[in-house]
């Protein structure tokens, strides 16, 4: 994964030392950045639920309860693509985070659609988990936190320290600071 032009170190297994620019931030600024990042969309949530439930009428939360998850699904795919094809959520912006693609350069939305597609694996295999063993919201909760830490420290076992889903979409997160933006 070389960049012309710049200084590249082979590594072991075919992979090359990535350059500053491009280097990972720390697993704990990207965690911060995942956590905010849930606290903001408590509000896309908040008014996307408010929309859905004003559209369809429905008066009761459980009622709808499976088109209004589709509905976020949309929403929140909306959100991260536009967003991640403009380099930075609110977040990222916040704790200085960029999405670019492999060679540093922006994502496109096709490839930020994709990216969002393979972030649901931060929670779907707890989930599916959780459902198969009929666990209450505790077990739930606790199958989600665990998960969500092992598939964050299963970066430090990629070569450059990059999340898996962004290795599988050809994405990564720099810091944007370095980046001089």
């Amino acid at each position: 994964m070389h960049i012309p032009g710049t200084p590249s170190t082979p590594l072991a297994g075919g992979f090359e030392a990535t350059p500053p620019d491009l280097q990972a931030p720390r697993l704990g600024r990207r965690m911060a950045c995942w956590l905010y990042e849930g606290m903001l969309l408590f509000g896309v949530v908040f008014i996307s639920g408010y929309l859905f439930s004003t559209l369809s009428q429905t008066r009761n939360a459980m009622d709808n309860r499976h088109a209004l998850q589709a509905f976020l699904f949309v929403i929140f795919g909306i959100y991260f693509t536009w967003f991640w094809a403009k380099g930075q959520t609110l977040a990222m912006k916040t704790w200085h985070i960029r999405t670019v693609d492999t060679h540093g350069r922006p994502v496109t939305q096709k490839r930020a659609l994709w990216r969002y597609l393979l972030s649901w694996v931060w929670f779907l295999p707890p989930l599916a988990c959780a459902a198969s063993l009929q666990s209450d919201a505790g077990g739930t909760a606790a199958l989600v936190l665990g998960w969500v830490l092992i598939w964050a420290l299963l970066s430090r076992l990629h070569p450059q320290k990059q999340f898996w889903h962004d290795a599988w979409a050809g994405t990564r997160l720099v810091n944007s600071r370095s980046s001089g933006r």
